[in-house]
């Protein structure tokens, strides 16, 4: 499987974003798809995640503010991210969980200017 990310770019604070993330290759049975984000320096943490059947969860930092969604029929994540913040900056990936193996994309640069 494999994951191409984009979307990132360069904001102001209290700015939006919609991050994409589509998956190609072996992607039938893929369950989970999910967004992390590391900032420089930090570990990599989760931001949100979605399941097949459309079950999300969310980072409590990101609550109220970004959206997971997902199109199975395209093989496709997406990130909308409202309301940004300059401690919002990091690099973004997606990753992916089928065939008991996840799968990460190379990662999508965001950056919030206050």
């Amino acid at each position: 499987v494999q994951l191409q990310a984009s979307g990132g770019g360069l904001v102001q604070a209290g700015g939006s974003l919609n991050l994409s993330c589509a998956a190609s290759g072996s992607t039938a049975g893929i369950n989970v798809m999910g967004w992390y984000y590391q900032a420089p320096g930090k570990q990599r943490e989760l931001v949100a995640f979605i399941t097949s059947g459309g079950t999300r969860s969310y980072a409590a930092f990101v609550k109220g503010r970004f959206t997971i969604s997902r199109d199975n029929a395209k093989n496709t994540v997406y990130l909308q991210m409202n309301s940004l913040k300059p401690e919002d900056t990091a690099v973004y990936y997606c990753n992916a969980y089928t065939n008991f193996q996840w799968y990460w994309g190379q990662g999508t640069q965001v950056t919030v200017s206050s």
